[in-house]
């Protein structure tokens, strides 16, 4: 093995790559990173059993290398993850030359030389194919969703249903839910499936999904692909597999509600920054209050032992008025992936989850029938349903006291 590659690109490579190994693999091999080299193709892969990541990009052969050992060496080779990571993005901006000698791997870019350690890697586990494709969708469209649903994901390993997001196809929608019990995120988007009739769901780690979502959202569009128990997502020349959780996940449907005795309509910064001001003075134990009057909301916090703050906003406010109390973090978070200038908020009881949806075009969640369950695409003022898809943030209160 014995190549030439722009700095760059290897670095991009290597680091997408390095991203998804485990910080504490449970054999050192799991925590390497495979390089191989076909004709002038190089492969920068990883795998953990879990997930598996590929980078592929185009290389030159060093012919000119006439050390012996080099040229009889092996066409892939297993290198430190972490430490190919940092010293490929701390080469200078020059041609990098990486060549296997004996047991070493040397990596050479202007003046700058480096040799590492190979390890052994024939106890690497073999790479997981990528199922057949199932359909594409745009990636920017996919990694908003993602994001959008990924805050409402549980992070308790012990209950792994609520750490994943459900990925829901249905012909040409997708839907992504995710819910920790005290939130819940639902996203719909339009997707291009290969099969029309193509319907099923799955359960992705959460966290895992939304690293892959993100960094794969420099192409165009998103390939993905559903086997035995995996997820496929390829993008370009990158393509990360996933082994999905094989758990229930919550009937969430019947969680959002299909009425509402109050809406508040409410500009999302203006709204946000009170939030925060106000949060200043919560404490464990305290939560942030909100009182839903005639044209106004007013948000307290705290008391008089330990501080109290208080603010109102002007809002367009219809129905009853009504006192509830949320933890702010959980407003915070749904308010900052709407991506809308106004927000509708929609409450029944004090004792009952609050539905945040975004406002477009003067709608929130409005479908092309007419009716605002916000289960279906925006219609924009054409008509024609492919405004910004409908995104549901449920967000569950805290009790009052006494």
């Amino acid at each position: 093995m014995k190549f030439r590659v722009a700095r760059d690109d290897l670095a991009d490579a290597v680091a997408w790559v390095a991203k998804s190994l485990p910080a504490r693999p449970p054999v050192p091999v799991l925590g390497g990173i495979l390089l191989q080299v076909d004709g002038s193709t190089l492969t920068v892969a990883g795998f953990d059993y879990e997930v598996s990541t590929r980078a592929t990009l185009s290389v030159d052969a060093l012919d000119e290398l006439d050390t012996d050992a080099a040229a009889s060496g092996p066409d892939r080779v297993l290198v430190s993850g972490r430490l190919l990571a940092e010293i490929t993005r701390a080469l200078p901006a020059k041609p990098v030359d990486l060549a296997v000698i004996g047991p070493k791997v040397s990596i050479v870019a202007g003046s700058a030389r480096f040799t590492l350690p190979t390890m052994p890697v024939e106890d690497y586990p073999p790479l997981p194919q990528m199922p057949d494709a199932s359909g594409s969708v745009d990636s920017a469209e996919f990694a908003e969703a993602v994001a959008q649903t990924v805050i409402a994901a549980g992070r308790d390993d012990t209950l792994p249903m609520l750490t994943g997001i459900r990925i829901e196809i249905d012909g040409d929608r997708l839907t992504l839910a995710a819910t920790d019990r005290f939130r819940l995120a639902v996203r719909e988007l339009g997707w291009r499936p290969d099969r029309a009739e193509l319907s099923t769901a799955v359960l992705v780690p959460a966290r895992t999904l939304a690293d892959a979502a993100k960094t794969l959202g420099g192409a165009k569009e998103v390939t993905v692909a559903l086997g035995d128990g995996l997820l496929g997502l390829q993008a370009g020349d990158r393509r990360t597999t996933v082994r999905l959780l094989d758990v229930e996940f919550v009937k969430y449907r019947s969680l959002l509600p299909t009425s509402h005795t109050t809406s508040v309509e409410v500009p999302v910064s203006v709204l946000g920054e009170s939030i925060k001001r106000v949060a200043l003075v919560t404490d464990r134990g305290h939560h942030l209050r909100v009182q839903v009057g005639a044209g106004s909301l007013t948000l307290t916090a705290g008391g008089e032992d330990e501080g109290r703050a208080e603010e109102d906003l002007p809002a367009e406010v219809d129905g009853d008025e009504l006192l509830i109390a949320f933890n702010p973090t959980y407003l915070l978070d749904g308010l900052g992936v709407v991506h809308a200038e106004t927000v509708r908020i929609s409450f029944t009881t004090s004792a009952r989850p609050a539905l945040l949806v975004p406002v477009v075009n003067g709608a929130a969640g409005d479908s092309a029938d007419g009716s605002t369950d916000g289960g279906s695409p925006d219609v924009d003022a054409d008509g024609v349903g492919d405004a910004t898809p409908p995104y549901r943030y449920l967000v569950m209160p805290a009790r009052l006291p006494g």
